[in-house]
Order: structure tokens, then C-alpha cells, then sequence
């Protein structure tokens, strides 16, 4: 099983950027494909941003544009730059980490808060 664990979240003015870290422990693997997904209250959560380990990337409706992901598989980690940052963003950010073909290694972070307000 893999730990996830989540940085980088606060309070952040409308039009700024935040930089979120994701760093995971564990039986690691670049089979593994690592993403953010975001939960405002009263909603559902949503697909942000993937990687896969080749770095092939899959974006959410959402924030697609605004948003870049990267993952560094020597350190096992995945970060998630967001720009121009909207109050709507504002949310609970979870990072998940599943091989695809083997649903039973879904694994989430507790989730960092952003807060996008003047």
C-alpha cells in the first residue's frame, strides 16, 4: 500500500497561484498513475489533474489551462502548480496515487485546503 501525504495549500488571493506537493511512500512504482482531485463543500469531487508515470497527463474541466502537473518518480512526488486562481477554486485538494489495472491500490491523502479570497 501506498501513503500519500499533501503540502502547500493556504490562503491565496483571486489571480495568484499556488503550488501544491504530493509525496508518497510505500510500494511505489511508476506504474502507479498519480493525481489531484478537489472537493468544495456540498460538492462532488472532481478530477483535477493526472500523471501517469510516462507522464502522459489528463486534466479536469475545471481548471484545465490553468493548471500544470509534474511527478519526479526518483523521489516519488507530484506537484500541482495552479495560476490565475479563481474563488470558485476554492476546495479541499486530495492527491491519489491507483495502478490502473489494480483498483485494490487506490490510495488518497487526507487533502490540503486552498482558499481562493480577497
Amino acid at each position: 500500500q501506498v501513503q500519500l501525504v499533501e503540502s502547500g495549500g493556504g490562503l491565496v488571493q483571486p489571480g495568484g497561484s499556488l503550488r501544491l506537493s504530493c509525496a508518497a511512500s510505500g510500494r511505489m512504482s511508476s506504474a502507479y498513475v498519480m493525481g489531484w482531485h478537489r472537493q468544495a463543500p456540498g460538492m462532488q469531487r472532481e478530477l483535477v489533474a493526472e500523471i501517469t508515470g510516462r507522464k502522459f497527463l489528463v486534466f479536469g474541466d475545471a481548471a484545465e489551462g490553468r493548471v500544470t502537473i509534474d511527478r519526479d518518480n526518483a523521489k516519488n512526488t507530484v506537484t500541482l502548480q495552479m495560476n490565475n486562481l479563481k474563488p470558485e477554486d476554492t476546495a479541499v485538494y486530495y492527491c491519489k496515487a491507483v495502478i490502473p489495472w489494480e483498483t485494490s491500490t487506490e490510495s488518497w491523502g487526507p487533502g490540503t485546503q486552498v482558499t481562493v479570497s480577497s
